[in-house]
């Protein structure tokens, strides 16, 4: 075969490569997609240390060379985070293997004038921020907190009124009282 039928064949199978990772990352595939791997690099080195003088196979070689380098290292990385347990479709295939729902219940939301509603958005917007699971915390559970607090921080300092706020503290997201006058 000439440069040009080795270029077209190169870029089919990293084609092919690139779908067949991004199923693998999918877990569509159970394996990963070494034997096609080694097909690819092959034609990466199979020009490397040839001089192509036609400047347009020339500019698509090196095209493609820079492009399956950078797959490599976005692939490199996604092993790795699935190796550690920290790549997110991962995590959202074991939940789902666990029974365990991902989206925010729909558990009716307070009144969306209302302070706790207000609070229930800012804490769970904290909580996606921080990658936290939030399918657990209902409305209900903030404004049962909360009620429980006021008491003991109107006593505590006096005070007539009590406000809340919702803070992150050292990658946690929290719910902190002070006292209103």
């Amino acid at each position: 075969m000439g440069i040009p039928e080795d270029i077209a064949l190169f870029e089919q199978s990293l084609n092919e490569l690139v779908i067949k990772y991004e199923q693998y990352f999918l877990g569509l595939e159970k394996r990963e997609p070494l034997k096609l791997l080694a097909v690819v690099e092959h034609c990466v080195r199979q020009y490397a240390n040839v001089s192509i003088v036609n400047t347009m196979y020339k500019f698509k070689y090196n095209t493609l060379v820079a492009r399956f380098c950078s797959y490599k290292q976005y692939w490199n990385r996604i092993n790795r985070l699935i190796e550690e347990g920290k790549y997110s479709r991962d995590r959202f295939k074991l939940a789902m293997h666990q029974g365990k729902p991902q989206a925010t219940p729909s558990a009716p939301a307070p009144k969306p004038d209302t302070e706790e509603s207000s609070l229930y958005r800012q804490y769970i917007e904290a909580r996606k921020a921080c990658s936290l699971p939030v399918d657990n915390i209902t409305p209900t559970m903030i404004a049962t907190a909360l009620e429980k607090q006021k008491p003991a921080i109107v006593s505590k300092y006096g005070c007539d009124n009590v406000e809340f706020r919702v803070v992150i503290e050292g990658g946690t997201p929290k719910i902190k009282a002070r006292p209103k006058p």
